[in-house]
């Protein structure tokens, strides 16, 4: 199975089923915490969904649409990253995340964007990566901003979580400000 080396601390493993069970893990103990920011949670109760959800992951990788992988620190499960899209004709990669709350303010998610940016501008030679973090997330829009991303814009009304309606803050990092 596909997996990365970030750092001496953090390693990147695309998703396969043996995960499904920490992840049911890290959403029932940071249920909360997760559904603030997140749509899924309230879908993702089972190995079951957890499993359907590696599935469809594992077949959109296969098809050059998206990678998803399991950020491990130190040994351990604690949280997603993805490729959410692999769009090959705009050469555009659109970056999703999310952490266990115990394990946020250890740069883990800035670490592993880096990295992510690595992969996007050098094998799938991407000229543009995107992260679309809600106005008011100021934890994931610090992390744009300390990667040196550029705000884009905000889009009105671009989700809705669990009834609240959020507008979206869009962060890019081009190739050409990373490889000059």
């Amino acid at each position: 199975m596909f997996s990365q080396s970030v750092d001496q601390d953090i390693e990147l493993v695309l998703v396969q089923p043996s995960f499904a069970a920490r992840y049911v893990e890290l959403v029932n103990t940071h249920y909360d915490y997760l559904s603030q920011w997140l749509a899924w949670p309230p879908h993702c109760h089972t190995e079951a969904d957890f499993t359907d959800f590696i599935r469809r992951s594992l077949h959109e990788y296969a098809e050059g649409k998206s990678m998803v992988c399991g950020i491990f620190y130190r040994g351990q499960l604690v949280g997603n990253c993805s490729f959410n899209t692999l769009d090959h004709s705009l050469k555009t990669a659109d970056i999703g995340y999310w952490l266990a709350a115990d394990f946020q303010g250890q740069g883990i998610i800035t670490r592993v964007c880096r990295h992510l940016f690595r992969l996007a501008f050098d094998h799938f030679a991407m000229e543009k990566v995107v992260i679309s973090a809600a106005v008011d997330n100021t934890a994931s829009r610090a992390v744009a901003e300390r990667l040196g991303m550029t705000l884009e814009g905000v889009i009105t009304r671009s989700e809705n979580i669990h009834g609240r309606i959020l507008d979206h803050a869009i962060y890019a990092l081009q190739r050409d400000s990373v490889h000059s």
